[in-house]
């Protein structure tokens, strides 16, 4: 299989579809990997080390769409991206389509095989794609949380661990899965007081067991996310429903009774949004200023990091990007359950409940469509 790898288009983003080794691997089992002139030079990969394993560089975006029977990038394509796809052509990126109706049409009318990383599952349950973008988003929400609360940034001017004779910071997390706990786990390295809430009471257990008395956990419910919410410094939305749209639990009223000068970051911003005032924001212009509240909501936060980010994420989709090279979409789906679940879209048909359900489309089973 032609396998195409563009520069990503998106604000601020760095990281790369695939890395010198995965081309490398590709390459051994018999594909052909063609990337945009430099597409990873930013972050280490310059052409020379994409060629010295096999791979070849093309100088534009269209070329790439042109030649690929598989596109492999991060982030979702942009308008001009999904006009060049093309009939039978894999897109194989995170899409986040339920709050994305633009992106949903053009992607049906492309008729392409749209899979989307963030609900390809795992046989545990999890979203092993997902996952390692997540660790990184959770990371790095207390990061710039933190630096949101300096005074300068128009925080409160307080430090998440305080010093000795002062409190530290009041976090609360909202949401204790991957992102929550990666969050957790940070802001308790920092000194804070962290506080998470989460709807699962085995998830709840198993952060007790983890975490112990470091944390306070919390069952979720309305006027607990209220009480919680009002007495933070910082409150981390970590919320994810696997495919379709975040509940929007922190409401505008709540905002009017929290301190001036907290802190809200909201990770589930690609699925938008667990705060009723989030909207998406940049890595160039990350935050705006809501009832004096700080909200800082980039929809690409690993794009921070995105050496990190790229070699994280290779790790994870590498073994599906070869499973679809070798054996083609239709057979490597009906042999995967977990890769079938990440079909999105294909030949104009919505694949995943979650999304139809929330773009309130007609949904096509995705045994239906490679049967």
């Amino acid at each position: 299989m032609l396998i195409g790898v563009p520069k990503e288009t998106k604000n601020f983003e760095y990281r790369v579809g695939l890395v010198p080794s995965s081309v490398r691997e590709l390459i051994a089992h018999g594909h052909e990997v063609i990337i945009e002139r430099n597409a990873g030079e930013k972050i280490g990969f310059d052409d020379q080390s994409y060629q010295q394993v096999g791979a070849k560089i093309l100088s534009t975006l269209e070329e790439i769409y042109e030649k690929a029977e598989m596109i492999v990038k991060v982030k979702e394509p942009q308008p001009d991206e999904c006009k060049r796809l093309k009939p039978d052509q894999i897109l194989f990126a995170y899409l986040h389509l339920a709050p994305d109706p633009k992106q949903t049409e053009l992607l049906r009318a492309s008729n392409c095989i749209a899979i989307a990383y963030e609900t390809v599952t795992s046989s545990d349950g999890g979203l092993p794609l997902l996952a390692p973008m997540s660790e990184v988003a959770g990371r790095m929400a207390v990061q710039a949380g933190a630096t949101c609360l300096e005074i300068r940034n128009g925080g409160r001017g307080i430090l998440l661990g305080g010093v000795p004779g002062v409190l530290p910071a009041k976090v609360v997390v909202i949401g204790g899965g991957v992102v929550g706990t990666n969050a957790v786990r940070v802001a308790i390295g920092m000194g804070a007081h962290v506080v998470v809430i989460d709807k699962a009471l085995p998830r709840l257990y198993l952060l007790d067991l983890q975490f112990g008395s470091k944390i306070s956990t919390i069952f979720s419910t309305t006027d607990a996310i209220e009480e919680h919410v009002l007495h933070a410094d910082l409150v981390i939305g970590a919320v994810l429903i696997p495919g379709a749209s975040a509940p929007r639990l922190v409401t505008k009223k709540m905002l009017s009774q929290m301190r001036p000068g907290s802190v809200m970051v909201d990770v589930s911003i690609d699925q938008g949004g667990c705060f009723e005032t989030s909207k998406p924001t940049t890595h160039q212009e990350p935050t705006y200023i809501v009832e004096d509240v700080v909200h800082y909501c980039v929809t690409n936060m690993p794009g921070a990091v995105p050496r990190t980010s790229t070699v994280a994420l290779n790790n994870a989709t590498l073994p599906f990007v070869l499973m679809l090279a070798d054996k083609g979409y239709k057979k490597a789906m009906q042999d995967n359950i977990h890769l079938r679940n990440g079909l999105n879209v294909c030949h104009g048909k919505i694949t995943c409940k979650a999304v139809a359900d929330a773009l309130k489309l007609s949904y096509t089973d995705a045994m239906q469509m490679i049967a």
